[in-house]
């Protein structure tokens, strides 16, 4: 009975938030161009500057954390795979060394690895080097996401 009111709660809760973070994102962005943005094809931007909000336009819930704390994404490299991008990504702005960055990075990969175009999402180990120690011993045991070095120039 009490396990059946712990999810009946975490239910609600993650309802709510869901909700929430739809609010935000439609406040924050103009819907036509959200719309736009998520049906063009990757395969059409991957070279130009489009790529980016294209891709954020694929994020569900976390791209309210992204928008709402001054965050964002940037490729750091791609490559085309059997059935679609390879993507390696860093976190901008205020999403840098916060201390929910492995469950935006986490939800981030999520949703990205959600598109029919999108064969794999990992991150640049720079990233790391923007947390203290115990920040990067945290992130590496909970972030559940993989970091690749990025060679400079890529």
């Amino acid at each position: 009975m009490e396990d059946d009111l712990v999810k009946a709660y975490a239910l609600e809760a993650q309802k709510a938030m869901e909700e929430e973070a739809k609010r935000r994102i439609a406040e924050q962005t103009d819907a036509e161009e959200e719309e736009r943005l998520r049906n063009t094809r990757i395969e059409d931007v991957v070279e130009t500057e489009h790529l980016v909000p294209v891709l954020l336009s694929r994020l569900g819930t976390v791209r309210a954390a992204l928008d709402g704390h001054g965050g964002g994404i940037a490729v750091a490299r791609w490559e085309r795979v059997a059935n679609g991008f390879d993507f390696v990504l860093d976190l901008t702005g205020a999403c840098l060394s916060c201390g929910a960055a492995p469950g935006t990075l986490e939800g981030v990969r999520n949703d990205l690895e959600a598109d029919t175009e999108i064969e794999g999402v990992r991150f640049s180990s720079s990233l790391l080097d923007t947390f203290d120690e115990l920040g990067r011993e945290f992130i590496l045991a909970h972030g559940n996401v993989e970091f690749v070095d990025v060679p400079s120039g890529n």
